[in-house]
């Protein structure tokens, strides 16, 4: 994030704000000033733009991926063809010296009237199949020679194919490098254009809001019961702890950590230290992963949010996940509802509970901070 905005969001902390009235739509022909606008609809607008921004970001991650993939697959036929190359010279020169040892050893004679005029007939048989063995050695090394140069060939052949969609995906990486960085600018102009009293009230309205959605999907009976028995398996108890250890640590689009992650940075992370690991992008961990009621939620599960499956976060139990929200924000304990619910997904479906568990200890100031990214943020970081 920019210095700019850290500096903005740094005196939304501290300032005393208000929130402010709405003003109506139809209260100015032209489109309103910054200080008009009204908090829901910047509320509304900056939750569109953080939206297209994380589905930037995993597209990003989704083609990083492919990319660290295509490397290695255009790594591996790189050393195979010049392991190869170098059987085909030995077999070059293999075949190379059977064939002058051939030359030497030759005559006119057919075996037949050697044998027949030799002093030493047994001499002669035995240099006969010496010649036999030499000419069966000599077409085996061509056969070889021939198999290798085919080899080759094709392995070449290969190799700048894999080039090429090596390079492919990276020029197609770039391209949506540059998208993320243009959503992400367009997050700053308006966080830029807000006041400390704006930035305040959009804090207050998103609390709100959250509260809300929290109480409808609790009352709707869609999750576990209050106080029924919860308990993740080994597996999702490790990846639970490893979330919550990296509580307060900075959001960073593209990132897996270890000092920031994005979302699906840091939940296939997690499921990684566990043992168990899981694909890198939301939308494939939605993809790939066995899906389950929210009813049947237990910690370590994860929860994926829009219809595009482009947020992601760590069930922690008792209606809470674990989740890295948005760039400006850190890593935090948030209610379920704090996005949209598209559905949840188990990474061991085969785990069983653990018959005896112990939540871990939150840190202090755990659930404290905005869900959207515009509260007291993270440190500078680079985008990459």
């Amino acid at each position: 994030m920019s210095g700019m905005l850290l500096r903005l969001v740094c005196t939304a902390a501290v300032a005393a704000g208000t929130v402010l009235a709405p003003v109506p739509a139809a209260a100015a022909p032209e489109p309103p000033a910054p200080g008009e606008r009204s908090v829901a609809g910047l509320l509304t607008n900056l939750q569109k733009l953080y939206r297209e921004a994380e589905k930037a970001t995993e597209t990003y991650n989704a083609t990083e991926e492919r990319l660290k993939k295509q490397r290695a697959l255009t790594r591996r036929l790189e050393i195979a063809l010049a392991r190869t190359r170098l059987s085909l010279h030995d077999s070059r020169g293999a075949a190379g010296r059977l064939a002058r040892q051939q030359y030497q050893s030759r005559s006119d004679l057919s075996p037949y009237l050697r044998l027949l005029l030799a002093r030493d007939p047994q001499g002669a048989l035995d240099q006969g199949q010496v010649i036999g063995q030499l000419a069966r050695q000599r077409a085996r090394a061509v056969g070889r020679l021939t198999g290798d140069e085919k080899k080759a060939t094709a392995l070449a052949r290969r190799a700048r194919k894999a080039l090429d969609a090596q390079l492919a995906l990276a020029e197609r990486r770039k391209k949506q490098r540059d998208e993320v960085r243009e959503r992400l600018h367009e997050v700053e102009e308006l966080l830029a254009s807000l006041s400390a009293e704006q930035l305040t009230a959009l804090a207050e309205l998103e609390r709100t809001e959250v509260a809300e959605e929290q109480e409808k999907l609790v009352a709707s009976g869609a999750l576990p019961a209050a106080g029924a028995p919860s308990a993740p398996s080994a597996a999702g108890d490790r990846a639970v702890r490893y979330a919550v250890e990296q509580v307060g640590k900075p959001y960073e689009w593209g990132a897996e950590g270890p000092r920031t992650y994005d979302c699906s940075g840091l939940t296939s992370q997690a499921w990684d230290a566990a043992g168990t690991p899981i694909p890198r992008t939301s939308q494939e961990q939605w993809a790939r992963l066995k899906r389950i009621p929210l009813k049947q939620l237990r910690p370590g599960d994860l929860v994926l949010y829009f219809p595009e499956a482009t947020h992601v976060a760590l069930y922690l139990g008792d209606g809470m996940v674990v989740q890295a929200p948005r760039p400006g924000a850190r890593i935090k304990v948030s209610p379920i509802a704090a996005n949209p619910v598209l559905g949840a997904v188990r990474p061991d479906p085969a785990g069983k509970p653990l018959r005896h568990y112990e939540p871990p200890e939150l840190p202090e100031g755990a659930t404290e901070g905005s869900d959207l990214g515009y509260a007291p943020a993270a440190p500078e970081t680079s985008i990459r």
